[in-house]
């Protein structure tokens, strides 16, 4: 075979491996814990980052493979509470791949103490009562969705508009006192789901839980549906029975959506290789693979 014919072959393997995987067929690997302090969670968080790979820098880009994180602390007062938290904060201001929307009113990020005028911490400036409620993994910033318990998160190449997969999303929860309440649904790239998970629950004040997956094929997550408890943060609250907060977030470095690379016989479910390796000489000269 000659060696173009060849790397073509090699080529058409891996993306379609990662086409047929994102249509519904991956493989989760599930890491959970909970425990009374960070200490208890942090072996099983790291377990969850060396699965996925190195901590990639901060920047515009894809690097392919490895890991982003978001622990919210470098977040500047200004778009801390009690101001409102950009929706694409981390994928324009710290580009890190990631877009989310609610069905609430928007998002906030908790305040620091050493913030300008001195803020109430772990959302206590939404209800005085939080701060013995909430504990936190990485010191001292929360993050919410505001009148909601649903927040979703898309993920894109860090700093563009391209869609992108990622290949495993977790997240550190703190307060999760009902079983079967706090979970992380996943999709593919055709918006199929391929599971939802739920947080360990821990009785008690200030504990905290991790909840993360793998899918072992590779980048096939485009995005997920996080659920925080059952009961939104209000200033009316009158038990804090189902209030759940984020820390941390977790997840694969993401990267950009592959083209289709395989055309099916109708009839036959016969994949036409040589309509592929039409479709490969016929690609516009920017064409990259999932993997530059």
């Amino acid at each position: 075979m000659p060696p173009v014919a060849s790397l073509r072959l090699s080529f058409l393997a891996t993306t379609l491996a990662l086409a047929l995987s994102a249509d519904g067929t991956a493989a989760p690997v599930i890491f959970s814990t909970s425990g009374a302090t960070a200490a208890d969670i942090t072996g099983r968080v790291n377990d969850f980052r060396n699965a996925l790979g190195t901590l990639n820098p901060n920047t515009a880009g894809s690097f392919g493979s490895g890991r982003r994180e978001i622990n919210w602390d470098g977040v500047p007062a200004g778009s801390s509470a009690p101001n409102s938290f950009p929706a694409n904060f981390f994928n324009v201001n710290s580009p890190r791949g990631v877009v989310f929307s609610t069905p609430g009113t928007g998002f906030q990020v908790s305040g620091n103490s050493a913030d300008p005028g001195s803020p109430p911490v772990e959302f206590g400036n939404i209800n005085a009562t939080y701060p013995s409620i909430f504990g936190v993994f990485s010191s001292p910033r929360l993050f919410t969705a505001v009148g909601s318990i649903i927040t979703d998160v898309n993920f894109f190449v860090a700093g563009s508009t391209t869609p992108a997969l990622v290949s495993g999303f977790g997240a550190v929860f703190t307060h999760v006192d009902l079983a079967n309440t706090t979970s992380i649904q996943y999709f593919d790239r055709n918006n199929n789901s391929l599971g939802t998970f739920f947080a360990p629950n821990i009785a008690g004040n200030e504990t905290l839980s991790f909840l993360g997956v793998q899918f072992s094929e590779g980048p096939v997550v485009s995005r997920v549906r996080i659920t925080s408890g059952s009961q939104v943060l209000s200033s009316s609250t009158s038990t804090a029975v189902g209030l759940t907060v984020m820390d941390d977030f977790i997840y694969g470095e993401p990267v950009a959506v592959p083209e289709p690379t395989a055309i099916v016989l109708l009839g036959t479910g016969v994949i036409g290789l040589c309509g592929i390796l039409g479709w490969q000489r016929r690609a516009p000269s920017g064409h990259r693979s999932v993997d530059q």
